[in-house]
């Protein structure tokens, strides 16, 4: 994998983030070792013991589990060899700043999209407490994505804003990190690099996610590779829990969505009257249903098994009466079946005649071949059928840029020409 990552210019960052027992020192260090030996480009970690063992000499970067939020804790992680920093989600653009400004030898990271944490980055102990299973260890239970009774000292439910008792309501489960909007502003403020959380996501999620960022980024000129796409990035097509932006600009509201913990997905219409296993339903200009979707009216999740008109059929019966609520689709099929991208690296391709046959360079790889030069009859064809068959690059890594050729025209088989520039590439 990091072999594959290389080819294309990426690197391949490992988290071994996690507070270790005093026995799993050792078997840490030796990992370590081992990942540093294949290539991997930084460590990602947490526990600060592991700087007191003999590191391999590899790139260190301070998971946000370090709890990064001064710019005293940054200055110390520097001084202890950390190449760059994982801010907490909690950050505002003016403390980010401050950071940067205070620590400015240090890159600094920040998470831009994917789950929040209802407590600091590296500080929830609320799993360990209650079940044993710590967040540090990797072993999150999740209560925050539990429904729960919020209840006064003398042990009456409290009202939301509507007048209802808060019964059985995610009150602490945050929407999604969505700072799509503000990129410019973290760029300004010190920020070298953009986190996406994928703990647990799919092909699809990362596919659709990256995309859209990086389209982002494209309006600032920031591009390392040519990328094609067969579908339009859009975040609410795949894991979407809502959005906001958290404390980036101050407290903002709402944070949390009370209504479920789940993938809402994209708002798509509304529900005029459910009945059954039948909505009626009036949807968005442009919103086309097909079976398979995914629905969700609140917490309850179903998918469509027929459309007629503006009846959908579900494959679920719902208990009660809905009417005039919001409809969301969580799993569009039709998007997730043409979500593909290719990644390509545009390379310089020359060319050159030599003493004994020819040279191609393809990027920064480059062969000589013996060959028995054979002027061509045609020496424009011939020209012509070398750019074409370098210009080949099919199914590798590479899209050629400009193609160079430094020689005379010569007859070359094409067969031989496609041998050459295979052999150049591997």
């Amino acid at each position: 994998m990091v072999r594959y990552a290389h080819t294309y210019g990426v690197q391949v960052l490992v988290t071994l983030n996690t507070l270790l027992h005093q026995d799993e020192y050792p078997e840490a260090v030796a990992l370590a070792h081992a990942l540093y030996k294949i290539g991997v480009d930084a460590l990602i970690i947490q526990d600060l013991h592991l700087l007191d063992f003999p590191l391999p000499p590899i790139r260190l970067h301070a998971s946000t589990q370090c709890d990064n939020r001064t710019p005293e804790q940054v200055a110390r992680l520097r001084d202890m060899g950390f190449r760059r920093a994982v801010l907490a989600r909690e950050l505002s653009i003016p403390e980010i700043r401050a950071i940067h400004e205070a620590v400015p030898d240090i890159e600094l990271e920040a998470f831009v999209h994917g789950a929040l944490c209802v407590s600091y980055s590296g500080r929830c102990y609320i799993s360990e407490v209650l079940a044993g299973r710590s967040a540090n260890r990797g072993a999150c239970a999740q209560f925050c994505r539990m429904a729960y009774d919020v209840l006064d000292e003398s042990m009456n439910e409290v009202l939301d804003a509507d007048g209802r008792p808060i019964h059985q309501r995610y009150v602490l489960s945050l929407q999604d990190l969505d700072r799509s909007a503000h990129l410019r502003e973290l760029i300004d403020a010190g920020v070298t690099t953009f986190k996406i959380e994928g703990r647990l996501k799919d092909a699809d999620y990362v596919t659709n996610v990256v995309a859209y960022y990086r389209e982002k980024l494209q309006a600032f000129s920031i591009q390392h590779s040519a990328i094609s796409y067969t579908f339009t990035p859009n975040p609410e097509k795949t894991f979407h829990r809502g959005a906001t932006d958290y404390f980036l600009h101050g407290r903002t509201r709402p944070m949390a969505n009370w209504d479920t913990p789940k993938s809402t997905g994209e708002y798509i219409g509304q529900v005029i009257e459910a009945r059954g296993n039948t909505l009626r339903v009036q949807l968005e200009k442009g919103i086309t249903l097909h079976n398979g979707d995914g629905l969700t009216i609140g917490s309850e999740g179903f998918s469509v098994n027929g459309v007629d008109g503006n009846l959908v059929k579900i494959n679920k019966l719902l208990e009660g009466r809905y009417t005039d609520i919001p409809l969301y689709r969580n799993n569009d099929i039709e998007f997730t079946k043409n979500l593909k991208s290719e990644r390509k690296i545009p390379v310089d391709i020359v060319f050159r005649e030599t003493e004994t046959g020819f040279s191609i360079r393809i990027g920064d790889n480059e062969r000589s071949f013996d060959y028995n030069k054979e002027p061509a009859r045609n020496a424009d064809k011939a020209l012509d059928t070398i750019r074409t068959q370098l210009a080949k690059l099919g199914d590798t890594p590479y899209l050629a840029r400009d193609i160079r050729i430094e020689s005379a025209p010569y007859f070359i088989p094409i067969s031989t020409l496609n041998e050459w520039r295979r052999l150049t590439i591997i």
